[in-house]
């Protein structure tokens, strides 16, 4: 850790978070390129198979980034990052190569070691800078993940000009080697300009640098992790399928609105990691996790149609029935006026409706000459609730929630060097594959949600309760740290 940041500082910088944007459009390749060959039928992949080679490149990239941390702190940031670069680059290309699954799945199992080079970035990133500017540097090169982003808006289009919308389905070998290009050429690149630096901590034993992970601390930070920004690759894989299924939109469509939650998310981690220096980590997390279960409360709601018992016409005296008309039914000589069903419901789905939408009328039950005793059901009752869950308004909550994300990613990462300044890529790269294995369990327990409640919103249930016991368990733990040092602050932080 440097105390102060110098012009090699921001070209480090620079590379890094460009290598890094880079490495994570190729983790998200499979997104785009898996959907594509199984809806066009290019390879006869059942949901299985899909599932797998979704996760794969993600549980790689993920498993993979302790040692990658603890590579970058024993030897620097330049010869790690470069390296990744150029090997992964090889399975990239063969990519477009292979015939079977297996083939597949070899070569997304090689190429998903890119997902390392967030552990190896933010290990070299915070050597180069003191620790007062350590929230804004991991902000800015955390801003890579923005990478989702040009992947899920880019990649289906330039499918379409590969195969000629359709017309020839192999022209889709020919984006993996895009792909394998810009990771050699990027390789090249790092190795030649950028600048070789290491931690004080680089002398100590494989086995010490191991210590810092018996601290609970990290463990916490991991879980936070695994919001921020497990679920938000998870999400970035689950969000294609997701408007394709429940909104019914087409795949270039899907991939566009998926990337509004991507992009925003990487982009603003910069401005995460500014403000976590300017107001503190601690603050911000709070206002991130409490945004988060707020606004995945609001998605919980699935677009919606139930139909009620309402109120009801009743009889006040016995007699027979003499007419019964659209809008009343007489019983004798005195006439019981009901509400008669106006709207065509099927109109709805046409409209831009944010709020439930509630519909009451009435519906005889009688007939002409039934004979009626006092109190007797004349017209039932009948209230309809509709929820549109409108596709805009949901691709805006889920916006918001990327861009909270994107802040919870680096105000996270804020907290490692103030803990652990010369562990920061033990811990970093652990903290890492916590996030990780998110974006990999995610989609499955998105997929078993699924299947086992019928409802596409379960998945935002599911992240509510993550949000609520990331936001209880930081408050205890707060809790206790001031009534250990400062016993008469405890109040205010209750209230």
């Amino acid at each position: 850790m440097q105390k102060q940041a110098t012009s090699e500082s921001h070209r480090v910088l620079f590379l890094n978070t460009l290598a890094f944007t880079i490495c994570f459009a190729a983790w998200m390749l499979n997104v785009v390129l898996v959907t594509f060959l199984s809806t066009n039928q290019v390879f006869n992949w059942g949901p299985v198979e899909t599932g797998w080679l979704l996760g794969i490149p993600v549980l790689t990239g993920s498993i993979f980034r302790l040692p990658a941390g603890m590579l970058t702190d024993k030897f620097g940031g330049k010869p790690v990052f470069a390296t990744l670069l150029l090997l992964c680059a090889v399975p990239m290309y063969l990519l477009s190569t292979v015939n079977s699954f297996m083939g597949f799945a070899l070569c997304s199992f090689g190429f998903g070691l890119v997902g390392v080079s967030f552990s190896i970035g933010i290990a070299f990133s915070s050597v180069w800078y003191p620790r007062e500017k350590q929230g804004t540097a991991l902000g800015i090169f955390g801003a890579g993940n923005a990478g989702a982003a040009l992947t899920t808006l880019i990649a289906p289009k330039l499918l379409n000009i590969f195969t000629q919308n359709g017309a020839n389905l192999e022209g889709w070998r020919t984006l993996p080697k895009y792909y394998a290009a810009m990771l050699f050429f990027m390789g090249i690149v790092f190795f030649v300009f950028s600048i070789n630096k290491k931690p004080s901590s680089s002398a100590k034993h494989w086995v010490d640098m191991l210590k810092p992970l018996k601290n609970v601390r990290v463990w916490r930070f991991g879980l936070y992790y695994f919001l921020v920004f497990g679920c938000f690759v998870g999400f970035s894989q689950w969000l294609v399928p997701y408007f394709v299924g429940a909104y019914y939109l087409p795949l270039v469509t899907a991939g566009i609105l998926a990337s509004c939650f991507s992009f925003p998310s990487g982009v603003i981690r910069a401005i995460g990691g500014w403000i976590s220096d300017k107001w503190g980590a601690r603050k911000i997390m709070y206002w991130v996790l409490g945004s988060s279960t707020i606004i995945c409360l609001m998605l919980i709601v699935p677009k919606m149609e139930i139909y009620s018992p309402g109120q009801a016409v009743v009889a006040a005296r016995p007699g027979v029935v003499t007419g019964v008309s659209s809008k009343a039914v007489v019983v004798g000589d005195k006439s019981y006026p009901f509400i008669e069903k106006q709207v065509d419901t099927g109109n709805f789905d046409e409209k831009l409706m944010v709020f439930p939408t509630k519909q009451v009328w009435q519906e005889p039950v009688v007939e002409v000459g039934q004979k009626i005793e006092r109190k007797q059901l004349l017209a039932k009752g009948v209230t309809r609730i509709y929820f549109q869950a409108n596709v805009w308004v949901f691709a805006f909550l889920v916006f918001l929630l990327g861009t909270v994300w994107g802040i919870g990613k680096a105000a996270v990462y804020r907290h490692i060097p103030d803990y652990f300044p010369e562990e920061v890529g033990v811990v970093g790269g652990m903290v890492g594959v916590l996030g990780g294995l998110g974006g990999f369990f995610c989609p499955i327990i998105f997929g078993y949600l699924l299947k086992g409640t019928g409802l596409w919103t379960s998945c935002w249930m599911f992240m509510f309760v993550l949000s609520l016991v990331c936001l209880w368990w930081m408050h205890v733990v707060v809790v206790r740290m001031m009534t250990k040092k400062h016993p008469e602050s405890v109040s205010l932080i209750e209230n």
